[in-house]
């Protein structure tokens, strides 16, 4: 009765596996904020991505294997000629030939086929969690990938805007140097930063295309599409609460149901381990027909049965070797899982630090830097419209203006790609102040 209890308990176990796992081996949507352009560019490279393609058919094919694992081997049939002389070859000569005919069946000991199928289904649960960390990788990588291109998009345009507005300052120095009121110097100075500024511009044509490129790669696309960079995000005024992303890491990290699974597969190969120290049974029922006497004296036929079972003869080098196996196999789980439990918390800490500061900088360089910069930059150039400095000092503030414009659009997002980095290590999306924002726009189109 106990080891019924224990067999109707492994299968239980087996069926709540099978229910944890996605329908059609599919992981849930990535746990990753996204606005809408960025989502649907994650929504194509999971659907692309041939890793993550692999990843999902191999899911599949550990879950057509559990009730493969759990069941018993097929029955063998065979037929055999049993005491059949060899002066004469007759069958009706001696009274122990037979021709027979029988069918055999190996039964594993109590326990071990429920073991087996709960194995297989850890197995599926195992590449599961794998799967559901390929993906928030990839989802986060394309994210990285956007937010940069859309720094870079924002670089091409500062760029251009100061490159019109030195063309301005040249004109004006020109102006002046041909009235006799400007130096020479100020205009040779304006030619140079200007072509400093077409180069700077080729650079960052360069660089975009080259991000463009990543993100068709990861996309998985045969041919180069143009990608629409991020223009207006807003400033993400996410939660940090470092003790409840902690907490909350340890219970989402796709990578913690990963070494979790993976501990639960050792110990399961430990409980088979210990079953194999008991004998599997090959059962076996014949049948042999046998021919009446050359007189024509009737012959009874026979009826044979006989159970085979191994024997634990090799225990040490087979049994106990394959036990020892296991427990480190389980305790190296055990281990590999603790060292992610304790390093863990020490990334979401590095990440928020990370977010707190670039939000310093961010609303300082917003805030103030930009503001006065902006008067600087005004002040100066109506300054040198009517001589009152010289070209140096204007360009300096034009050039400062941009570069903190440039550098706060650097703060921007950055935010989001160590946001996209944190909710990739919490295994779910951030929560902002916002309450629009705190559903990813690739859930709000999944939930319509």
């Amino acid at each position: 009765m106990k080891q019924f209890l224990l067999n109707i308990l492994s299968l239980m176990l087996v069926v709540a596996a099978v229910a944890f796992i996605a329908p059609n081996g599919s992981a849930a949507d990535p746990s990753i904020w996204a606005p809408p352009q960025l989502a649907m560019l994650i929504e194509e490279g999971l659907a692309k991505n041939q890793d993550i393609q692999s990843l999902a058919s191999k899911v599949e094919s550990l879950k057509e294997e559990i009730s493969f694992a759990g069941s018993l081997n097929d029955p063998r049939i065979g037929l055999g000629l049993l005491n059949l002389p060899t002066d004469t070859f007759r069958f009706d000569q001696e009274p122990m030939t037979q021709k027979q005919i029988f069918i055999a069946q190996k039964i594993p000991w109590f326990g071990k086929l429920s073991l087996r199928s709960q194995q297989a289904a850890i197995n599926a649960i195992h590449q599961e969690a794998i799967l559901e960390a390929k993906r928030l990788e990839l989802s986060r990588q394309i994210a990285s990938e956007y937010y940069e291109l859309g720094f870079v998009a924002s670089g091409q345009k500062i760029n251009e805007r100061l490159i019109n507005m030195l063309t301005q300052l040249l004109r004006v120095s020109e102006s002046r140097y041909a009235a006799g009121q400007g130096l020479q110097q100020d205009v040779l100075q304006a030619q140079v930063e200007v072509s400093k500024l077409l180069d700077e511009q080729i650079t960052l044509d360069k660089k975009h295309r080259m991000l463009e490129d990543r993100i068709n790669s990861l996309l998985n696309r045969e041919s180069f599409i143009p990608v629409t960079p991020p223009e207006n995000l807003k400033y993400p005024d996410t939660v940090l609460e470092e003790k409840k992303l902690q907490t909350l890491a340890l219970a989402m990290n796709p990578w913690i149901k990963v070494k979790m699974a993976e501990i639960d597969l050792a110990g399961t190969e430990i409980e088979l381990a210990r079953k194999d120290y008991w004998p599997d049974m090959d059962f076996m029922v014949a049948y042999g027909q046998r021919d009446d006497t050359q007189t024509g004296q009737d012959r009874a036929d026979f009826i044979s049965t006989s159970v085979v079972m191994n024997i634990p003869l090799w225990q040490k080098t087979r049994q106990d070797k394959k036990l020892g196996a296991t427990k480190l196999r389980h305790k190296a789980a055990s281990q590999s899982y603790q060292n992610l439990v304790n390093s863990l918390p020490h990334k979401i800490d590095a990440l928020v630090t990370d977010i707190r500061n670039l939000q310093k900088n961010y609303k300082l360089i917003t805030g103030a830097l930009i503001v006065q910069a902006e008067q600087w930059a005004r002040s100066s150039l109506t300054a040198y419209e009517v001589g009152k400095v010289n070209f140096n000092t204007t360009i300096n503030a034009q050039i400062r203006l941009l570069h903190f414009e440039l550098q706060s659009e650097n703060y921007l997002f950055s935010l989001y790609k160590k946001r996209s980095e944190l909710e990739e290590v919490l295994g779910t999306p951030l929560l902002s102040q916002n309450p629009d924002d705190n559903v990813s726009h690739l859930h709000k189109e999944k939930a319509s």
